[in-house]
């Protein structure tokens, strides 16, 4: 089964701890702070591998953490660095932020890598804090913690050629006579479920892969019948074969038939109305209603578009089909890799925010602005204190706080902390 449809969690690694340390030797009666810095967490990284082919194993596997960077060490030797995390996706893997769906890297080539979190900081040791005023500063800053996101999987497939077209045309037919996949077939609607792919072998050094994409009927651009997981797979197609029933044993118009799933391909996407397309009249060996034919085809010739006549079920035309296509898609470019702009990355103190809520008599800070003071405070230490009475100064919230209306005394929260308001 093809799984093309993958929810996942990934974390990168923490930043590891600054160290509180001093330089103790023989005949050295005070050295001064020699913490190290912490290491840098592993980066969670995607990466396409032409080997695979499903995403099926993200269906027992939820949840991805990269390594956490090590913590600092004396002598001022910063610690290791958290090694990153590879993720392996088959060749063709939209990555998709969960959270908005939106789109953050198109993995197209195989090698493709994108990096979807990126490791915190290490912390700084206590090296850094020491001023002519601080000899000995008693703490350090922890490591940044990680980027926790949810990440969306869809797999398109990479097929040069697409077979679209109502169900029970003969799609399925004409893959299975073309090339060595054997799709199920049988006389009812709705027969494949979901894509099967073929390679096409028109000569030597010269094939390529096709994709039967499951008949789409009216609506699926709207979601009708499975139509978005469908509609999915046309859109990595260089060429399009649009397979049109002419017999007429249904009872169905051809022409009504074309234009209905050219319709429904653009209201999907606008861009797939513009991909090239060759017109593929089949079952012509068994047309009912000629007259009706004779009118879809002037009206396809009047459109500038491509015909072929063939009936997949005796083979009639279909290895000049073949032929054709392929010397089609030699004049075609083939897609390259996109990176869109992922603006979920590592935040910097600095992009951090903060708001001012009323409890009561009390006032909460919350917000990541609120949480990095917090965190990177030892309050058992009376200079980190100092240390954080100035990052609240400095980063506006002594501000904010004065203009909520805050007053001497009163209780102010943030994170798990509780104090009193002093000017």
């Amino acid at each position: 089964m093809l799984v093309d449809v993958a929810e996942i969690k990934i974390q990168s690694g923490n930043g590891g701890n600054g160290l509180v340390s001093f330089r103790r030797e023989k005949y050295v009666a005070a050295g001064g702070p020699d913490g190290g810095d912490g290491g840098r967490g592993g980066d969670v990284i995607f990466l396409a591998d032409s080997r695979l082919l499903t995403l099926m194993d993200f269906r027992y596997k939820k949840e991805y953490k990269a390594q956490n960077g090590g913590d600092g060490r004396g002598s001022k030797c910063t610690g290791t660095s958290g090694e990153p995390l590879y993720i392996r996706v088959p060749v063709g893997t939209l990555v998709k932020d969960a959270e908005t769906d939106r789109p953050i890297a198109d993995l197209n080539c195989d090698g493709a890598q994108f990096v979807a979190a990126r490791g915190g900081n290490g912390g700084w040791g206590n090296v850094h804090f020491a001023t002519p005023t601080r000899q000995v500063p008693k703490f350090a800053k922890p490591g940044q913690r990680g980027i926790t996101r949810r990440i969306k999987l869809e797999l398109k497939l990479l097929a040069d050629v697409g077979l679209v077209g109502f169900p029970n045309v003969g799609k399925s037919t004409l893959l299975s006579v073309v090339s060595s996949a054997r799709p199920k077939i049988a006389n009812y609607h709705f027969t494949t479920l979901e894509p099967n792919l073929g390679v096409i072998y028109v000569g030597e050094g010269d094939s390529f892969v096709m994709a039967d994409i499951p008949g789409i009927i009216e609506g699926a651009s709207e979601g009708a019948g499975l139509g978005h997981e469908f509609l999915r797979h046309v859109e990595r197609t260089r060429l399009l074969l649009h397979l049109v029933d002419v017999s007429g044993i249904e009872g169905r118009n051809p022409l009504e038939d074309f234009d209905t799933i050219c319709e429904e391909m653009r209201r999907y996407n606008p861009l797939l109305a513009e991909k090239p397309q060759i017109v593929v009249a089949n079952k012509t060996d068994i047309i009912t209603d000629m007259e009706a034919y004779e009118a879809f085809k002037k009206e396809i010739e009047e459109r500038d578009l491509l015909l072929f006549e063939i009936s997949a079920a005796t083979k009639k035309g279909t290895r000049e089909l073949m032929a054709f296509a392929s010397g089609c898609l030699k004049e075609l470019p083939v897609p390259e890799q996109v990176i869109y702009e992922d603006t979920m990355q590592e935040q910097e103190p600095e992009e951090l925010t903060f708001t001012i809520v009323q409890e009561g008599e009390a006032y909460r800070v919350e917000g990541s602005r609120a949480e990095y003071i917090v965190a990177h405070t030892n309050f058992s230490d009376y200079e980190s204190l100092q240390f954080f009475q100035k990052s609240l100064r400095d980063s506006g919230i002594i501000d904010a706080l004065e203009k909520a209306g805050v007053q001497e005394g009163d209780l102010v929260r943030m994170d798990d902390l509780e104090f009193e308001f002093v000017h």
